[in-house]
Parts: structure tokens; C-alpha cells; sequence
């Protein structure tokens, strides 16, 4: 593997697994083993770092939502969708963890993050229109699709950070990616009311696999997240 690749996914790793803030790139540098001047040789600081890795995020995403336009959707693709995109949450967890802390420090990241939000609601919105042409769910207007899709996106990008501020118990707690996946039951919860007669027993056992085990409101936890 090349120095530029290994510098990214040590990166990547440390950011996940640390905080991007807790990671400096003599950090980076001491992981792999490497001269500060060597790590600068590829990438001349951080923020060029971070903004590389989500490139690479980006990309994922746009690949997992490549929707196909010669078929119904079914249940098993609206799945596939919903498991690849909070694996890819997971892989990249760093970005939502601490998102408008990073926009903020770079216009560039800024800026590629609002076209991706953009594609990503598109996507969206095309997924509910093909499951309704699958007789998944009801059609829907394009105004309620729009606002389905802003939903949806915002308890995607959300949920990380509701489990962090609701539920945690201490700042080192960790979170889980089978906890993170629960958000997949919030998800489809948003879709209930818009259930086709024939898919909604199927939809609301597929939804029961992601139930949330986070503690109730004002119980002792059980388990923690961060």
C-alpha cells in the first residue's frame, strides 16, 4: 500500500476511534511509524486530510445509492439501502460526530458537504418514488416525497449525536454500530403511515429487528453510548 493510502485509513482509524480533535498529525505520523516530513510530504495538514478521507466517504455513499431505473424496488433493496448507508455512518463516524465543527473550519468540506446532502436527498426521494411504483408504499406528491427524504436524511445524520446527548452516561462510553443501526427503526417508522395493505406486516417485522434498546426516559441505563 502507498504512504498517501496508508496515511488516510491510519487516519480514519485514529479519528473514529479517538476524536478528530484528539489527533494531531505527529499523532498520525507516530501510528504509522513515519517522519512528521514525510506525512507533510502527502498532505500538507490536517484539514487536507480530513477533507481526502471524505471524498472517499463521499464516493461510498454515491455508490451504495446508485439506484436502478429498469426495475421496481423491493423490500430487500429498500434494506440493502438503509444497512449500507449506517455502514457507512460507521466507517466514517468521525465526520457526524463533530460535522458542524469541521464545516465550519473548511470551506472546501463546506461546500462538498451541501452538493452531497443535495444528492443524497435525491436519492432519497427517487427511492420513495420507486417504492411506491413497487406498491411498497402509497405514491406520494413530490412536495410530501421532499419532505419524507429531509426526514429520513435528518434521522440519518442525526441519530449518532441523539444517542450521545440523550443517553449517555460519561464522555468515554462508546457506541456500537448494532446501536447505531437502530436508527434504522426510527427510519422506517417514517414510513408506516404510507404502507401498502399488502407490505405492512412484512415492513413492520423487518423494522422490529432494528428496535431501539437505549434506555427509556428517566430509567437507569442499561447500556451506554456515545
Amino acid at each position: 500500500m502507498k504512504t498517501r493510502d496508508k496515511i488516510l485509513l491510519s487516519s480514519l482509524e485514529l479519528f473514529n476511534d479517538q476524536g478528530e480533535r484528539n489527533v494531531t498529525t505527529n499523532h498520525i505520523a507516530a501510528y504509522l511509524a513515519i517522519s512528521p516530513g514525510n506525512l507533510y510530504y502527502h498532505f500538507r495538514n490536517k484539514s487536507d486530510i480530513i477533507y481526502e478521507i471524505f471524498q472517499e466517504y463521499e464516493k461510498l455513499v454515491d455508490f451504495y445509492l446508485d439506484i436502478p431505473d429498469n426495475r421496481p424496488m423491493t423490500l430487500d433493496d429498500m434494506t440493502f439501502y438503509l444497512e449500507s448507508v449506517f455502514d457507512g455512518l460507521w466507517s466514517y463516524r468521525f465526520l457526524h460526530r463533530d460535522l458542524e465543527y469541521l464545516l465550519d473550519r473548511d470551506p472546501r468540506l463546506r461546500n462538498d458537504y451541501r452538493e452531497f446532502t443535495n444528492r443524497c436527498l435525491a436519492s432519497i426521494s427517487c427511492i420513495f418514488e420507486k417504492l411506491a411504483d413497487g406498491g411498497i408504499i402509497e405514491p406520494q406528491q413530490e412536495s410530501l416525497r421532499s419532505a419524507m427524504s429531509l426526514n429520513v436524511w435528518m434521522v440519518i445524520t442525526n441519530w449518532m449525536a441523539y444517542l450521545k446527548t440523550a443517553h449517555v452516561a460519561k464522555a468515554s462510553d462508546s457506541l456500537t454500530i448494532r446501536e447505531l443501526k437502530q436508527g434504522i427503526y426510527q427510519v422506517l417508522t417514517l414510513e408506516i403511515p404510507y404502507l401498502m395493505p399488502a407490505y405492512r406486516e412484512q415492513v413492520m417485522a423487518l423494522r422490529e429487528q432494528y428496535r431501539p434498546t437505549v434506555p427509556e426516559q428517566g430509567a437507569e441505563p442499561e447500556t451506554t453510548v456515545s
